[in-house]
């Protein structure tokens, strides 16, 4: 549930603060007062698009906090995507823009875009036109759908995504036994040639490493003789053997000398080490001009080797592998191209089976799900209507099985036959489909927040009556904010919060406040009457809140 809403700094917010409550949670305000900017705030905290335009002018940054109290599940949710959970299983998502950039956090931690994406999808729902819209489209119905039949089908729809990904590679591996005798026989003399090739260098792993320093050493030997003997020279021990020897003379006549004498002593012994060190190596160091011209060959035909093969010896070991698996392939086309075919016509088989099963899980449900919500729809004030949900077979597998679906709707049935929603159905009627779906919905819905940003668009009268109605009983099992302009629906809150702009020292500044019951009063006056609120008016108010009121409470029992 969203507990708490803190934004700052954001378009025509100054700063403010807000404390949902469970059910009804109602936002109503003049228009342009800024209703759209409090769920605008909402979606940014839950990863929507950000830009520094959305930084309130003057301020270095906007800051969106969104606390949730979460259930079991989004806890879950949480500790796989290996985010802190708070013992009091609390949710503090963070977002802050700047002009440069935007950081989100949830509990203090950062994370990113797709993980607050992810996140997003088990905290809230969203409603409001464009979802409506989406109803047009017919992915969306199969998304619906299998809403509706998740018990039924969530896992058989996890088995047949496995198996199209399967069948996808079996079928990719079919597609590469392609090549006719020929051609098998070109591409096989030329792996022929290559494998032998890196097999007749002997590269073993850390050889180009090797082989780079010895050249170098031979490449800077004459410096390195010369830095060498600068070397043996500067670390000569007959300097510090007079001090030595100077200080042996007088120890003996303060002992507070030992000290030092035996620091020279130890310093001389390291001294002598070095130097007999450095005259070993450079004793050692013959500049040999044939293995110097073997060691440079053969740095250039590993490099050669490498910048055909691979980046690395490891790479060019790993290509050789590969190259001999390939001949092997190409060596027995025939029989491994036979068993790649019959392996796909298995596969093929299993995702004939696994479609065939979802797709009957789904007529099942579709069944159901038609007269639910045609019954929805006919409490929502359709006054006739046939709702059907038809599942067409595609002519190829996907990983949501074989299944397209689409909802058709007849309001005059009849007469007129039903139709896709695109054809017949207004803004209005989206709303309320919509609405009967996710009142359909809610009863096995597990995200506890919904969120309709007016959902009221298009309709009035005794249709707003009823949209009213099933909000509230929506806001039963999960917690509702609503944005609207119709008095039916706003005399339905549970709580109810009113968006004011204002002007300060010059400045538009949008304010949300909690209001008590007789101020919900006055605020469904306004709602009702526009300009002028009469004693009528607030009369109305009044009634139409008490007669919410008494629904709510038969609606309980």
């Amino acid at each position: 549930m969203l507990v708490h809403l803190h934004v700052k700094n954001l378009a025509l917010i100054d700063e403010m603060e807000v404390v949902f409550s469970p059910g009804m949670n109602i936002l109503s305000g003049e228009t342009g007062a800024g209703k759209s900017i409090i769920i605008g705030s909402v979606n940014l905290a839950l990863g929507a698009k950000a830009g520094k335009e959305y930084i309130r002018t003057g301020a270095e940054y906007a800051l969106v906090e969104l606390v949730f109290s979460l259930n079991g599940q989004q806890c879950e949710k949480m500790r796989e995507m290996e985010l802190p959970v708070e013992e009091d299983h609390t949710l503090i998502l963070q977002r802050k823009i700047t002009a440069g950039r935007s950081v989100c956090r949830a509990n203090g931690e950062s994370i990113s875009a797709g993980q607050l994406k992810n996140l997003a999808g088990c905290l809230l729902d969203m409603y409001g036109q464009h979802e409506h819209q989406s109803l047009l489209h017919r992915q969306k119905h199969l998304e619906i759908l299998d809403e509706y039949s998740r018990s039924e089908t969530e896992n058989l729809k996890k088995q047949t995504a496995d198996g199209y990904r399967r069948y996808l590679e079996l079928k990719e591996k079919l597609a590469g036994f392609s090549l006719d005798e020929e051609g098998r026989k070109r591409e096989a003399d030329f792996l022929r040639f290559e494998i032998e090739e890196i097999e007749q260098a002997g590269i073993r792993p850390g050889e180009e490493e090797e082989l780079s320093a010895r050249y170098r050493k031979f490449s800077h030997g004459q410096k390195i003789i010369q830095c060498m003997q600068e070397a043996y020279e500067a670390v000569d021990g007959e300097t510090i053997g007079r001090a030595v020897r100077n200080v042996e003379s007088v120890v003996a006549y303060d002992e507070n000398l030992r000290e030092i004498l035996e620091g020279l002593s130890d310093a001389e012994s390291i001294l002598s080490d070095l130097n007999r060190s450095i005259s070993d190596y450079m004793n050692e160091m013959e500049f040999n001009e044939e293995e110097f011209k073997e060691t440079e060959e053969r740095l250039d035909f590993v490099r050669g080797l490498m910048a055909k093969y691979g980046k690395t010896e490891e790479a060019v070991l790993l290509n050789l592998e590969e190259k001999k698996k390939r001949l092997s392939e190409l060596e027995h086309y025939d029989e491994l191209a036979a068993e790649a075919k019959l392996a796909f016509k298995r596969q093929e088989a299993v995702m004939e089976e696994l479609c065939e099963e979802l797709s009957k899980r789904r007529q099942k449900a579709a069944g159901i799900l038609e007269e639910r919500i045609t019954a929805e729809l006919l409490d929502l004030n359709f006054l006739h209507v046939d709702f059907k949900i038809e599942l067409r077979r595609l002519e190829h597998f996907t990983a949501q099985g074989f299944d397209e679906a689409e909802f058709l709707i007849s309001t005059n049935p009849g007469s007129i036959p039903p139709r896709p929603l695109f054809e017949v159905a207004s803004g209005g009627e989206l709303s309320r489909i919509m609405l009967a779906i996710k009142t359909v919905l809610a009863d096995t819905d597990d995200i506890p927040t919904l969120i309709f940003d007016e959902i009221d668009t298009g309709i009035s009268g005794r249709t707003a009556q009823k949209v009213s109605e099933r909000l509230s009983y929506i806001a039963k099992r999960h917690q509702v904010l609503c944005i609207t302009h119709l008095p039916q629906i706003a005399a339905m809150a549970d709580t109810h919060f009113e968006i004011k702009k204002d002007v300060e020292d010059g400045r538009t500044t949008t304010r949300i406040c909690r209001l008590k019951e007789t101020e919900q009063v006055e605020e469904l006056s306004r709602i009702l009457s526009g300009a002028e609120v009469t004693d009528k008016v607030r009369e109305s108010a009044r009634e139409m809140k008490r007669l919410a009121n008494e629904w709510k409470e038969t609606a309980k029992k």
